[in-house]
């Protein structure tokens, strides 16, 4: 990625966009103590439907030291939902006459991963796609902050449990600053860093299949059907609060 690029869309929609997570990660803690779900998995769960789903439980899972039974529970919830909102998404904004500038926005909020957003933008129309898209990648940004966050909170439960291991540092993320250093004001770099871009796409759904065969009965009985019970529920929440803010003209594309 272009570092313009990066900045230019994180800007886009700056405001709500970080008042959106910041709200779908308060109620995600408020859900978890009140269904009883385990901590972890809640969270994961939470960062996937206020972020951009798999990439985001694949970012926080290792900083987050969480069991692979729960990234492969978290997984499975996203994206079962990802296969559903497909469906739905499309006739409900038809339904809710929603433009396609607004079914974008609605998309990018309250549906979980990009490829998602991008299928469902698609079969809405053009400029749902190109609007969906642009939000939704201004939301992947996010996990930069946010992975940074929970690391430091991680780090300091360690430091306070003399039981708990070292804090794994999320380094990918000064990586991804610095290769997208060199393909913006490196210009040679452009056409081999698109060859790169396309190999760790493979990779990374070739990595979020192999946590996700981790799904198992065993994995399930040991997290529990709550998770899967916190991710429809969560995802409800934001994606009715999300049109029906759309729909009042309290947050739109400008």
């Amino acid at each position: 990625m272009n570092l313009r690029a990066v900045a230019k869309a994180g800007f886009h929609g700056l405001g709500y966009t970080a008042i959106g997570i910041t709200l779908v990660l308060a109620v995600g803690w408020w859900l978890v103590r009140l269904m009883k779900v385990e901590s972890d998995a809640g969270l994961l769960i939470s960062v996937g439907t206020a972020i951009c789903g798999g990439s985001a439980i694949a970012a926080v899972a290792p900083v987050l030291r969480a069991r692979e039974d729960e990234i492969s529970v978290a997984l499975a919830t996203i994206f079962l939902l990802n296969a559903v909102a497909l469906v739905i998404f499309p006739p409900i904004g038809h339904a809710a006459a929603l433009s396609q500038d607004a079914f974008g926005l609605w998309s990018a909020l309250a549906i979980h991963d990009t490829s998602s957003v991008v299928g469902a933008g698609l079969a809405y129309g053009p400029r749902a796609l190109e609007v969906g898209t642009t939000v939704k990648l201004a939301r992947a940004l996010w996990i930069v902050p946010i992975t940074l966050g929970i690391g430091w909170a991680v780090a300091r439960r360690s430091v306070a449990s003399l039981d708990t291991p070292p804090v794994k540092k999320p380094w990918f993320i000064g990586g991804f600053l610095a290769v997208a250093a060199l393909v913006t004001f490196v210009p040679v770099l452009h056409a081999p860093g698109h060859i790169i871009a396309v190999a760790a796409r493979r990779v990374l759904v070739l990595t979020l299949f192999l946590i996700g065969s981790g799904l198992s009965r065993e994995a399930l009985r040991s997290v529990g059907l709550r998770p899967l019970m916190y991710g429809l529920v969560l995802w409800i929440l934001v994606g009715a609060v999300s049109l029906a803010a759309i729909g009042s003209g309290l947050i739109a594309i400008h």
